[in-house]
């Protein structure tokens, strides 16, 4: 962290997925007005294949009105959901490649401290058959997305989504997201975003102090704490197991405020940022769901004597993930796994190469369909 972050930023930040429309930093402007410490924007139309057109000094004037700011103190963005990189269906595969590319430029070039990204979905072909499709996908935009390249901007990574567990979704488990990591050899690049939601409607209760400490010890052994690039900090309208998204305002829905506290406190979690993407009244948080969630956050904390001190003196003795020189934002680079990483499988091996010669000789989208075709002539060959 800079010299002039105050003591206040040890710790989690709060922050809030916020709308768009008008000028790029009026997301900022409304961080300020939520009370939020961080905010979260979509890259484009969540809900759209084509991508928003921000010319590169809009970028710019974005990334010059974060540094530094002083009360939102870090962005992360959000990839479109119509984005698949499990599926079998090549011009499906080839378009979702081009457009993380092109989310992930928006994002790198807004200063982003992470790229969320809902995997997809396999529908029901399994996941095994789909990793050297996810990882060739992610290594395509990774290796091709722009990027300003300027020596104060945190690391940008792709941050995996957990998902909630219908329709074949990909990240439905912590061990889902541990094999898209494995897959991808340990990319530093390649992080993950816990949703606590998606957590609860996929059968895991943390909702106690013993729940709690399972679920960071789950994710300590597969795949590292270091790898949380943020969390989703949201409530459920529906039933723990439910396997369906469907999010809540903090302390509403059937999780409850006891239960976020217990995970959301977790000394583990203590610099990691938290995102409220609650409906609010229907236009997206408030500024009384932020102020809800320092309550929770607050609540959790005193579940555990010796919280804070704990947090602020592991403040102290390291910086805050991604911080650097020049800037406030708190997250961003993600260090590598430490479990040993399997031997990649032939079918990935063929994909990898494809991919690499294509993208040299063509467009991302012809690469990531050329990468589909070898995989899919591979696997009819040996059966």
């Amino acid at each position: 962290m800079s010299e002039h972050h105050p003591d206040s930023l040890q710790g989690v930040l709060i922050g809030a997925h916020v709308r768009g429309g008008g000028p790029l930093t009026a997301r900022l402007d409304r961080g300020v007005e939520l009370g939020a410490d961080a905010v979260q924007i979509f890259t484009q139309s969540p809900r759209a294949w084509k991508p928003t057109q921000y010319a590169p000094d809009v970028l710019a004037a974005y990334r010059d009105a974060a540094r530094g700011h002083e009360s939102v103190h870090a962005t992360f963005a959000h990839a479109t959901y119509l984005i698949n990189l499990a599926t079998a269906d090549e011009t499906l595969f080839a378009r979702s490649v081009e457009c993380l590319t092109a989310n992930l430029s928006v994002a790198r070039g807004m200063g982003a401290a992470g790229l969320v990204l809902h995997v997809g979905s396999h529908h029901g072909a399994g996941l095994d058959g789909a990793l050297p499709r996810i990882a060739a996908a992610l290594k395509v935009a990774l290796d091709n997305a722009d990027d300003p390249k300027e020596a104060d901007l945190p690391a940008c990574p792709i941050l995996l989504e957990n998902a909630a567990g219908s329709g074949g979704t990909v990240g439905r488990t912590l061990e889902e997201l541990e094999c898209v990591l494995d897959a991808v050899r340990g990319d530093e690049r390649v992080g993950v975003c816990i949703d606590t939601q998606h957590l609860w409607a996929s059968g895991v209760d943390y909702s106690t102090i013993e729940g709690a400490d399972a679920v960071i010890d789950e994710v300590r052994a597969r795949f590292g704490l270091d790898r949380i690039g943020c969390l989703h900090l949201n409530d459920s309208k529906v039933p723990f197991g439910s396997n369906r998204d469907r999010h809540e305002n903090p302390g509403d829905g059937s999780i409850g405020a006891d239960g976020l506290a217990a995970l959301i406190g977790h000394p583990a979690l203590a610099d990691v940022t938290a995102l409220l993407e609650v409906p609010g009244e229907g236009d997206g948080p408030r500024a009384t769901d932020v102020a809800a969630a320092r309550a929770i956050l607050a609540k959790g904390e005193a579940m555990r004597p010796g919280h804070k001190d704990r947090a602020h003196k592991s403040a102290a003795a390291k910086p805050a993930r991604a911080a650097v020189a020049t800037s406030t934002k708190r997250a961003g680079t993600v260090k590598p796994a430490t479990a040993k990483r399997p031997a990649s499988t032939k079918a990935e091996s063929a994909t990898k190469r494809t991919v690499s010669s294509a993208t040299s000789g063509g467009t991302k989208a012809a690469a990531a369909k050329r990468a589909v075709g070898t995989t899919a002539k591979k696997r009819k060959a040996s059966s």
